[in-house]
């Protein structure tokens, strides 16, 4: 709940001095708070949702995710409200068809952004403006929040190697078992030990594509050529030719991916 004489804001743009000007120019709101300051999308994702703010000043134009990327993948029951940054005026039209509280081209003039700020805590205090926030991801489609929360999982993995650090998309990656206190990552024909747990990779890949498949090995679902049941073991066949056994406890999350995957009906064979 808003309280009558104090917001808590986060600000998010890439540009330094972006944020320091308006860091500045909140210096004479006096019932406005900066919480966090966030550099690109994936930071103002997750400034949001540790801080709870009660307003949000965010840059259209960001690195990871832009400003509407940004209010896909936050929870419209606890999105603040927002005021969009951006340097060009075309994107103000989109600013309100997504229901922003306001906005505010660069360079940002003081006379405009105390108007802002005015017009922004007027509204925060009519339920009308609340649901206006709430209404924010309620209008990105089922399928690109998933595409968000995809982006927002890590695209790559740094192994290290004899000679420096090897950057690995997560595309290239067949599968990953666990090796002591390593991970051995299978991918480009060769194997790359990560001193890193599966349980944390697990975490960390998108659960769309990888799954475990059993306490000490994760599959890319998409190099998986077949699944076989054999005296009551299972086993995915890698298109590799790589065999890798499925734990009884998994074997319907695995089916179930491929069955995903396949768009059909998927069996053991």
């Amino acid at each position: 709940m808003l309280d009558d004489v104090h917001m808590r804001a986060v600000i998010a743009d890439d540009e330094p001095l972006a944020r320091r000007g308006i860091r500045q120019l909140l210096a004479s709101q006096g019932d406005v708070e900066v919480v966090g300051e966030a550099r690109n999308g994936r930071e103002t994702v997750h400034l949001v949702r540790t801080l709870h703010p009660d307003l949000l000043f965010l840059d259209v134009q960001m690195p990871e995710l832009d400003g509407f990327a940004v209010l896909a993948a936050l929870d419209s029951s606890t999105l603040p409200a927002v005021i969009f940054i951006t340097a060009y005026d075309q994107f103000a039209v989109r600013a309100f068809e997504a229901h922003a509280l306001d906005y505010l081209v660069k360079p940002i003039e003081e006379a405009r952004f105390v108007e802002a700020v005015q017009r922004t805590r007027d509204r925060m205090h009519s339920l009308a403006a609340i649901e206006l926030s709430r209404r924010l991801t309620a209008l990105m489609s089922e399928r690109e929040r998933q595409g968000i929360t995809r982006a927002l999982r890590a695209a790559r993995l740094v192994v290290p190697t004899s000679t420096g650090e090897l950057l690995l998309d997560a595309d290239e990656i067949d599968w990953i078992e666990a090796d002591d206190y390593y991970a051995a990552i299978h991918a480009r024909g060769r194997r790359h030990l990560m001193r890193q747990s599966l349980a944390v990779l697990e975490r960390r890949l998108d659960p769309n594509q990888f799954v475990r498949a059993h306490r000490g090995a994760i599959v890319n679902i998409e190099r998986v050529r077949e699944m076989r049941g054999d005296s009551g073991d299972t086993i995915l066949l890698l298109r590799d030719g790589t065999r890798v056994p499925v734990s009884r406890r998994r074997r319907e999350a695995v089916v179930r991916r491929l069955r995903i995957l396949a768009g059909e009906p998927f069996a053991a064979r």
